[in-house]
């Protein structure tokens, strides 16, 4: 791993389901950022290298490039999938090798994590995860994802955590079958935007704050965080993403039930300690493209 100064330039590809923004920045001050439509991989990869060329030939080259990637993918290097996505249901984009396209282009080391390992690693640097030694990042939007940090560094084992596809109990009577076309109902399926959506009827962003639907999403997501407390200890866990950011009022709800899920077993964490743990990401949207950016120093 090469350590790269906060002076120096970097480049950060946070590529997303549905788009990705490319960017250039020296440490967390952007230079330059744009949002690219995530359609089929040649096109989406070519106008990120056309835009990342451009910048080069505006700011200098650039000493490091991040790519943080909806998953999974393949981070062991040891794998011949390194560098790839892998498993995803996006059409066209299984076995897409993104480390080896840009290191080929551009001639410079490469990170590569998760999007959500890398939004994890911003805010463990710049955000509201600084020092903490172990941290979670969820994101909720248009699907669920989860990166873990202990002491710094992203835990990947086997391949990487998939908390969004934890299976969680659900309320008594609740018979939604969930939309993850893998579990049907792990926590993806029941509480991205698209599975709100499917359980509403009706977009997200008309489902209204008292409607009945949100006691179900804070119930679900209290058992996502409950299990996270107690498998993983973390000093804090970080729900970004649409659905909550759209609706910061979900988050005493949600630690409230989280309290009563844990039941007093942790000593001396209740509804207002967790108020310290589960809060929302200090970097907001930024925290995914600086993930990208974050990458990119640890090269």
């Amino acid at each position: 791993m090469t350590n790269i100064d906060e002076d120096g330039l970097v480049a950060g590809i946070e590529l997303g389901g549905t788009k990705a923004i490319a960017l250039v920045a020296r440490g967390r001050e952007v230079l330059a950022m744009e949002r690219i439509p995530t359609t089929t991989p040649d096109a989406t990869l070519a106008a990120i290298e056309d835009r990342l060329s451009a910048w080069q030939a505006e700011h200098g080259r650039v000493a490091a490039i991040g790519i943080a990637s909806f998953g999974p993918v393949g981070l062991d290097r040891a794998r011949p999938d390194y560098g790839h996505i892998t498993s995803t249901p996006k059409p066209g984009w299984r076995q897409v090798d993104l480390v080896g396209r840009f290191a080929a282009r551009f001639g410079v080391p490469i990170g590569f994590d998760t999007d959500v390992a890398g939004a994890a690693l911003a805010e463990h640097r710049w955000g509201a995860g600084h020092g903490d030694g172990v941290l979670v990042y969820l994101t909720v939007g248009t699907g669920v994802g989860g990166g873990v940090l202990v002491d710094g560094e992203p835990v990947h084992g086997l391949i990487h955590p998939e908390l969004g596809h934890l299976r969680v109990r659900r309320a008594p009577g609740d018979a939604f079958a969930g939309i993850c076309p893998f579990h049907g109902d792990c926590l993806e399926g029941l509480v991205s935007g698209p599975a709100i959506a499917a359980r509403a009827g009706r977009p997200g962003d008309r489902v209204g704050d008292g409607d009945p639907l949100w006691d179900e999403v804070v119930g679900e997501m209290a058992e996502a965080v409950a299990a996270l407390m107690l498998t993983l200890s973390p000093q804090r866990i970080l729900i970004g993403g649409g659905v909550f950011q759209a609706r910061g009022w979900l988050f005493d709800r949600l630690r409230a039930r989280a309290a009563e899920l844990l039941g007093g077993y942790l000593a001396g964490i209740g509804a207002a300690e967790l108020a310290d743990i589960v809060v929302p990401p200090g970097l907001g949207a930024m925290a995914g493209p600086l993930g990208a950016v974050a990458l990119a120093y640890r090269a």
